[in-house]
């Protein structure tokens, strides 16, 4: 088994020390779906959210969760990030958000991906419930990430 990375000699949590590592572009896509229902798809659809502009918000959300992940997040690096994007996909009855997040660091920015994925998707949830509680926020993933010294991932698609 690989050494753990962030604990110490004593078995303590750490932060790593990346001060060695080289700095480089990194990039990571990360996925949420929210599972909504026809009904909330149609009220978006037909501008009825109690809310206002749903993806918007969303997309806002997500952005400004990627930029505070070191807050959230106990070990993780604040990293200052070169982009974010935030993709939101409806469907018949899901949205899907794709977020993308850039840095030229020394560490990986794959938290930064997944926290803006999360928060866009808790923002859908919560401009939305008063139309359902049913909703599901689900399929939170790394899909893809580049840079840095373990190379490159690409995550295989979901059996259905």
């Amino acid at each position: 088994m690989k050494n753990l990375s962030h604990l110490d000699g004593a078995g303590s949590v750490r932060m790593v020390d990346v001060g060695d590592k080289s700095v480089s572009r990194r990039v990571a896509v990360a996925e949420a779906v929210l599972l909504v229902g026809e009904e909330v798809m149609t009220a978006i659809q037909d501008g009825q959210s109690p809310k206002g502009n749903v993806y918007e918000t969303a997309r806002l959300a997500g952005i400004m969760a990627a930029k505070r992940t070191s807050e959230l997040i106990p070990l993780a690096h604040q990293l200052s990030l070169d982009h974010v994007e935030i993709e939101l996909e409806p469907g018949a009855d899901r949205i899907r958000i794709v977020a993308t997040a850039s840095t030229r660091a020394a560490t990986g920015v794959e938290m930064e991906a997944l926290a803006a994925a999360s928060v866009a998707g808790l923002t859908l949830y919560d401009m939305l419930k008063a139309i359902s509680k049913t909703m599901t926020l689900t399929g939170i993933r790394l899909l893809s990430k580049s840079g840095g010294s373990s190379g490159d991932y690409r995550a295989k698609e979901p059996s259905p």
